[in-house]
């Protein structure tokens, strides 16, 4: 559990390099035997890209590191709970578990932070091959507040 609070601390860290580059708040890290081997930050707008989020950033980093595309026995890490995309892209990339630091809310999903109330873990289970999900709420009010200062920024 610990080793899981030290990379989810990473991956808000780049939560907070998303914001200051202008992106959406969210950040992310892939895991491979106790190593980080990518990291991803938000930056769609700037890149005029709808598919670059953090998780699915740092996913490409991972498979063009490692070259493969099969990340087994890898785990990530999101400041943020994955959207549906992230979530299928970590499906199709074979990653073995996503740890997050903080869930969905109603008042994110009508802001149109998320696709809408899809539940990954209901998702997950009906897929052929499920990933291991982990909510670790102890930085949720940590990434509430960079969400919220994003807003302020952006209003």
């Amino acid at each position: 559990m610990e080793q899981n609070k030290i990379f989810l601390k990473e991956a808000i860290k780049q939560a907070k390099i998303s914001f200051e580059q202008g992106g959406f708040p969210a950040g992310a890290v892939v895991v491979k035997d106790g190593e980080i081997i990518s990291e991803g930050i938000s930056l769609g707008r700037q890149l005029n890209d709808p598919t670059e989020h953090s998780e699915t950033s740092a996913i490409r980093k991972a498979c063009k590191k490692l070259g493969t595309t099969d990340l087994s026995g890898c785990i990530l890490y999101a400041a943020l709970e994955p959207c549906l995309m992230c979530f299928s892209v970590a499906n199709w990339a074979n990653i073995s578990k996503i740890v997050y630091g903080c869930k969905r809310t109603e008042e994110m999903i009508g802001k149109n932070f998320y696709e809408g109330f899809n539940v990954n873990s209901e998702i997950n289970s009906k897929n052929n091959r499920q990933i291991e999900l982990e909510y670790i709420g102890d930085f949720e009010n940590e990434c509430l507040d960079i969400i919220k200062e994003w807003e302020a920024k952006m209003s």
